[in-house]
């Protein structure tokens, strides 16, 4: 029966948002003990690193994580057109199968590339992202650039309850 929808594997289809104030159920990974992940850098300067420390779990630079890190893996990419770029192809790799099989593809996290509003350009291309993948949001945060972890911003509330960081 053809319903004009396409669908692709389970990973690849949005659940519904969920959580309090919605009138809907929170989701399970909202009060689910806190699972590790392996943070993967889609291109050199994402921020995972950083988001690793902040966030917890395996910081696995721009490569696959290895033997023994957590096999949940979020992508990292800045929000400038080549990082969008990458994260883009690297949830490619993984729609087509072509990532290692014991790998999971949890979600994408894109970080902000500079303090403001992002250019329409690419808040099109964040929100065409949006529409294959969850994606959770890391806006610009200052002292980061001090060093100064501390933290996680209010703003990456959702990310926090995912990663299981008391704010």
């Amino acid at each position: 029966m053809h319903t004009g929808m396409r669908q692709g594997p389970e990973i690849w289809l949005r659940p519904p948002v969920t959580g309090p104030g919605t009138g809907r159920p929170e989701a399970a990974h909202d009060r689910a003990a806190a699972r590790r992940f392996s943070w993967v850098g889609t291109h050199g300067g994402a921020g995972v690193s950083t988001l690793a420390a902040v966030y917890g779990g395996h910081d696995s630079g721009r490569n696959w994580p290895g033997a023994g890190a957590p096999p949940s893996v979020l992508l990292v990419a800045r929000t400038h057109a080549a990082g969008l770029d990458t994260v883009a192809g690297a949830v490619e790799v993984f729609r087509r199968g072509q990532a290692p099989p014991e790998l999971d593809l949890d979600a994408v996290v894109l970080v902000a590339d500079a303090p403001g509003r992002m250019p329409r350009p690419l808040a099109q291309r964040v929100k065409a992202l949006e529409s294959v993948i969850d994606v959770y949001r890391v806006p610009w945060v200052p002292a980061w650039r001090l060093g100064e972890l501390g933290r996680p911003p209010r703003e990456t509330e959702a990310l926090a309850r995912l990663t299981g960081v008391a704010r």
